[in-house]
């Protein structure tokens, strides 16, 4: 695959909604087959970290982590994405005291669910471990900062989001700047896809995520949004998380306990413009939005449709 964008010639148009077209739309993730060309999947998320930018640690205690992840699959979530380190800048956390974090949930909702498992990582150790336990899936929010990551991959089957980010892991990315932030994000995720493929990753393993609020100011981060399109015509399944991030509280007014609607809104539009996979906090309300749009876009047949028969 070129660093350029490749723009696909041809749509796939769903009553009016143009939505690009994926070359590898069916995926095996896991136990799991997606075709995503007609499913939006919905991720749910586990912190297991003291400081997350949104629960502030309510999952860091590991029977808490396990209920959470296992009620998360219970409630319908696709997938559920094990983290044990946030983004945002911090003291390093090391490999061995991360997969001491995360190991354990992806051992204990793998023997009680066949839902889909990610762990979010920039760490190969990390992944490595994850991947033996039971996860399917390496969410890696970092673009792969470190070219064994993609060699762990490569090596399994598993899947791997490679999302755009600037910054080196845990460290500061003050006042970004981008002349064309949904143009050079493609460029970013095209340039870091063609990495991945080199070093033995297929791309019908490879998902992207533009990075909504990871070195991007609100403005910026809203942008993206409405330019989506610039990342899902890269022609893989794009990933959008959006949950309760800052670009929302910022464009309302809210604090992060108060963000449900403007995720669902945020999470709708991205769907709208193309993307595959939604990671969200509120599972039950996130899967009702999901199921809906799908409805509109005609994926999905109502459930009961006898109004007005």
């Amino acid at each position: 695959m070129s660093a350029e964008p490749r723009i696909e010639t041809d749509t796939s148009v769903a009553h009016g909604f143009v939505l690009p077209p994926l070359r590898h739309p069916v995926r095996t993730i896991g136990g799991h087959t997606f075709d995503f060309s007609r499913r939006v999947a919905v991720m749910a998320i586990i912190n297991r970290t003291p400081d997350s930018f949104f629960d502030q640690g309510a999952t860091f205690a590991l029977d808490r982590a396990v209920d959470a992840a296992v009620a998360a699959a219970e409630q319908g979530a696709d997938w559920v994405d094990i983290g044990g380190a946030k983004f945002a800048p911090g003291p390093e956390i090391p490999a061995s005291e991360e997969i001491d974090r995360v190991l354990p949930v992806v051992e204990a909702l793998a023997a009680r669910s066949d839902v889909v498992i990610s762990v979010d990582t920039f760490r190969p150790e990390v992944a490595a471990a994850c991947i033996a336990a039971g996860a399917s899936v390496v969410n890696d929010t970092t673009g792969i900062h470190d070219p064994a990551l993609a060699d762990v991959v490569a090596d399994s089957e598993a899947t791997l989001v490679i999302t755009h980010s600037l910054a080196e892991p845990r460290r500061p990315h003050p006042r970004p700047h981008y002349d064309d932030v949904a143009r050079e994000v493609a460029d970013f995720l095209a340039a870091r896809v063609e990495f991945a493929v080199s070093r033995g990753i297929p791309e019908d393993r490879i998902i992207v995520d533009p990075g909504h609020d990871l070195n991007k100011n609100t403005v910026q981060t809203l942008e993206l949004t409405r330019n989506l399109a610039a990342i899902t015509a890269l022609g893989l399944p794009t990933l959008a998380a959006v949950s309760n991030k800052d670009f929302i509280g910022e464009s309302l007014g809210r604090p992060k306990n108060d963000r449900l609607e403007g995720s669902l809104v945020a999470a709708t539009a991205c769907i709208l413009l193309g993307a595959r996979i939604v990671r969200m906090h509120a599972v039950p309300e996130s899967i009702a939005a999901v199921r809906m749009t799908e409805a509109i876009l005609g994926f999905r047949e109502p459930i009961d449709p006898v109004h007005n028969l």
